[in-house]
């Protein structure tokens, strides 16, 4: 299992166990970014997009919130930076 794969599970983990999502779709970007400054450091550029009823009458930036509070120390260590789709059930 390569890091990027280690890491890809560890985010949909970590998001499960918080959000029992009805869509999880976790994807590595961290090839688009590989000359931006933030990739030397070895952290990932990932993309999340989540379905939860956890999220319903949620302001977009406290699902956000939510997000970055669930992966924890993973902000600091693995991800460098993380684009977010966040829905609740039946939002387009």
């Amino acid at each position: 299992m390569s890091l990027g794969s280690e890491r890809i599970e560890m985010i949909r983990i970590a998001l499960q166990l918080r959000f029992a999502p009805l869509e999880l779709v976790v994807t590595d970007d961290s090839h688009l970014h590989a000359t931006h400054a933030g990739a030397r450091t070895g952290r990932g550029h990932y993309h999340v997009r989540l379905v939860s009823a956890a999220f319903k009458d949620m302001l977009l930036i406290h699902r956000h919130r939510a997000i970055y509070d669930a992966l924890g120390g993973l902000m600091a260590t693995d991800i460098h930076a993380l684009a977010i789709d966040a829905r609740a059930p039946g939002e387009a």
